[in-house]
C-alpha cells in the first residue's frame, strides 16, 4: 500500500495564498492553505506539519483540538510570540523559526535610522519643500553610543553594522556577559533602569516574551538622555505606545524610529503619526526583495531535515521564546 503524502498547513493571512517558493512541495506532500481559524480547524486534523506565515495570528488557540498529529510548527518570522499558546508551549511539538533571513537587513535598517537622525534628513526634506536654503551643522555618526537590547542574533548584526562605522555598541540580554566579540559590554536586563541614561540611540532587538512585554515604560523614557532617540525593530508591545508618545510629547527623548507598534495596522488617527523626529515603518525593516522566498527556501531545507529524521534547525526553546545561544 502507498504511504500517504504527508500533510502540510500552511496558515497565511487573508488573501496571500500559498508562499512564493513552496511550489515545489506540491508534488511531494499535500498541501493545505488555510487564512482563518475556520481554515485552519478544518485543514489540521491528520496534519504532521504547520507552517504559520501570518506572525499576527490568534487562530491556534482555537483551532488547537483538531490537532490530532502535528509533529513540528514552523514559523517565517523571527518572533514566535504568537506560537506560544500553552498548549503548544507545553506540548513535546518542536518549534522552529526563521532565524538568519532578516538580521542583515534589519541591521542596515537600523544604521539607516541613525544616520537619517544625525544628518538631520528630514529637517533636509522640510526645507526642500519650502524651497529653502538653510546651511545647518549635523552630528557625527561616529561615536555615537548605542544600547541594543536583545543580544540575540539580530541585534549582534546590528552591533556588528553599527561598530563598523565607529558607533560604541553595547547590549542588554537575560544575563551579563563578558568577552563578547561583537558588542563591548552585555549587560543583564535587570539593570536596564540604571543603563540607560548613557547612550545616545535605544535600540529594541528582543524578542516578545513575558519577560519583555511592557519593557520601555514612563520610567524607562524619563531614565533616557533627553537628546537619546529610541529605534524599535523588536516587537511593538515591548514599548507602552501612551508613555512613548507622552516622552516625546515632553522632550522626554528626542525622537522615535518604529517599526513595530502594539495595534498594527497604525490606526490613522494615531498621534505618532504627527509627532516631530519621528520615523515610522509598516513593519517592513527586515523584508528585503525576494524574502518570501527565502523563507520558503529555509522552510524546504528543514522540511528535507525532518523527513530525514535529522535535528531542525533553528529549533526554538518554547519556555523563552526563542532560539537558544542567539
Amino acid at each position: 500500500m502507498t504511504e500517504p503524502q504527508t500533510r502540510i498547513v500552511v496558515l497565511t493571512a487573508p488573501g496571500e495564498g500559498l508562499p512564493a517558493g513552496m511550489e515545489p512541495l506540491e508534488n511531494e506532500a499535500e498541501l493545505r492553505v488555510a487564512e482563518d481559524m475556520a481554515g485552519l480547524e478544518s485543514a489540521l486534523p491528520g496534519a504532521r506539519v504547520l507552517c504559520v506565515t501570518d506572525f499576527r495570528t490568534d487562530a491556534l488557540a482555537e483551532a488547537w483540538p483538531a490537532a490530532d498529529r502535528l509533529e513540528w510548527i514552523h514559523a517565517t518570522s523571527a518572533g514566535v510570540d504568537a506560537l506560544m499558546i500553552p498548549a503548544v508551549r507545553d506540548s513535546d511539538i518542536p518549534v522552529t523559526n526563521a532565524r538568519g533571513i532578516f538580521d542583515r537587513c534589519i541591521a542596515e535598517y537600523v544604521l539607516g535610522q541613525v544616520i537619517a537622525f544625525c544628518k538631520d534628513f528630514a529637517g533636509n526634506w522640510q526645507l526642500q519643500q519650502a524651497h529653502r536654503w538653510q546651511h545647518r551643522e549635523t552630528e557625527p555618526v561616529a561615536g555615537q553610543r548605542m544600547l541594543v537590547v536583545g543580544a540575540g542574533a539580530i541585534g549582534r548584526r546590528i552591533a556588528r553594522t553599527c561598530g563598523a562605522i565607529g558607533i560604541e555598541c553595547d547590549g542588554v540580554g537575560r544575563r551579563a556577559r563578558a568577552g563578547d566579540e561583537d558588542f563591548a559590554a552585555i549587560y543583564a536586563q535587570a539593570d536596564l533602569l540604571s543603563l540607560l541614561p548613557d547612550y545616545d540611540f535605544v535600540v529594541i532587538a528582543a524578542p516578545l516574551t513575558e519577560a519583555t512585554r511592557g519593557l520601555f515604560g514612563a520610567a524607562e523614557f524619563d531614565a533616557m538622555a533627553g537628546h537619546a532617540r529610541l529605534i524599535n525593530i523588536g516587537r511593538g508591545p515591548i514599548v507602552r505606545t501612551e508613555a512613548l508618545v507622552d516622552a516625546l510629547r515632553d522632550g522626554a527623548i528626542d525622537g522615535a524610529a518604529l517599526d513595530v507598534f502594539e495595534e498594527e495596522p497604525l490606526p490613522a488617527d494615531h498621534p505618532l503619526w504627527d509627532l516631530p523626529n519621528v520615523h515610522l515603518s509598516a513593519h517592513m525593516a527586515g523584508d528585503f526583495i525576494g524574502w518570501k522566498k527565502a523563507l520558503s527556501a529555509q522552510f524546504l531545507d528543514n522540511f528535507r531535515r525532518w523527513q530525514r529524521g535529522e535535528a531542525l534547525n533553528n529549533t526554538v526553546d518554547k519556555a523563552q521564546g526563542f532560539v537558544p545561544g542567539t
